[in-house]
């Protein structure tokens, strides 16, 4: 169940994938290469009639932290070759053929919020995919390439989630020397 969730967390905050998105994908959807893993979302909330879009995850700096090699080792540990990407898997380890819920999502997120003594309230299947995005702002990534990692088509529905995490970057209470 660990490396399934390290899996999920990882490759759902990289790709800042909806929920939905991230429980649809199946083996045939992904295709690693050297500089990392492109997903093929088939359909998305805002992709009703399926054209779909491909996104880029990079191999992480940090192996621990990498959602490339998290998803490998999750697909190699599991013997996962096709169908489903994120199953569940029984309290014995035994590991199903259906697809995880976006509900379970929401719930693995609640769960390690916990466990990382987080508010697990505050916390939502949904926060990997702002998480992505107001990391990105508070790193200085630029608006385009933050909706080109998010699928938004907007200015102001990304800058929605944005917004926090710029309160205090380029802030012109600290840039008068207080």
């Amino acid at each position: 169940i660990g490396v399934r969730d390290r899996a999920l967390l990882l490759v759902g905050f990289a790709g800042a994938f909806r929920r939905s998105e991230l429980v649809s994908l199946d083996v045939a959807d992904i295709a690693f290469n050297s500089d990392g893993l492109v997903v093929q979302l088939r359909r998305s909330k805002t992709d009703q009639e399926g054209v779909g879009r491909k996104v880029g995850l990079p191999f992480g700096s940090n192996p621990l932290t990498c959602p490339v090699r998290a998803l490998r080792a999750w697909l190699d540990g599991a013997a996962i070759t096709s169908g489903p990407i994120f199953r569940s898997v029984d309290r014995h380890g035994n590991l199903g053929t259906q697809r995880l819920t976006d509900q379970s999502v929401a719930l693995v997120v609640k769960r390690c919020a916990k466990a990382a003594g987080l508010d697990f309230e505050k916390y939502a299947g949904h926060s990997l995919r702002s998480g992505l995005a107001t990391a990105a702002a508070m790193a200085d990534v630029s608006e385009r390439a933050i909706m080109a990692q998010t699928g938004h088509k907007s200015l102001p529905m990304v800058r929605r989630y944005i917004r926090d995490g710029s309160l205090f970057r380029r802030n012109a209470a600290a840039a008068v020397g207080l």
